[in-house]
């Protein structure tokens, strides 16, 4: 289903567009940002190949992917979130919010919303976020959430000229329905 939007409390969650480029250069080309990424830092050309693939790939049928931008309320992006489709009824969780807006539960009500569209609407089973180990702010999300801690994946990704460890949280649907 193209174009989509998702609801939050805080934050909407919707297709990216390609006029979003410049917003999206403020979030994955800052290195406060990326750090905790499993990629670099990007630029501007980097970032247009970014949001031109993500808006391809939201056309596939079906679609595998949900990479969206997460908006303010009066629509300016301010980060984004993703489901990946992996296996069977199962998806990776992976968000960034910029910088500036840290503390003030934007990844919690997108990761949340998101979340909420995989079990509901996608029927999913089982969703997993790898997390950085050093990533306080996205740890506190994923307990938030009511994400399990399962274990670490050593050099799981390589960014920043080295390779660094994940660790894994998961939840389950029942899980999240009984939170609900």
């Amino acid at each position: 289903m193209f174009p989509i939007s998702i609801t939050g409390d805080l934050v909407d969650l919707r297709d990216f567009r390609t006029t979003d480029a410049a917003d999206a250069l403020t979030i994955v080309g800052d290195d406060r940002v990326t750090q905790w990424l499993s990629h670099d830092s990007r630029d501007h050309a980097a970032v247009v190949t970014m949001i031109e693939s993500a808006i391809s790939r939201a056309q596939n049928e079906p679609r595998n992917e949900y990479y969206l931008a997460v908006t303010d309320k009066a629509d300016r992006m301010i980060g984004f979130a993703r489901l990946g489709l992996t296996g069977v009824k199962a998806a990776k969780l992976g968000y960034a919010i910029h910088a500036d807006h840290w503390g003030n539960g934007y990844a919690t009500d997108a990761a949340q919303a998101l979340i909420t569209y995989g079990f509901k609407d996608l029927g999913l089973h089982r969703i997993t976020a790898a997390i950085g180990p050093e990533n306080a702010g996205s740890i506190t999300v994923a307990k938030r959430l009511g994400m399990q801690y399962e274990g670490r994946l050593r050099d799981h990704v390589h960014t920043n000229g080295a390779w660094r460890d994940s660790v894994l949280y998961s939840i389950l649907a029942q899980e999240w329905s009984d939170a609900s």
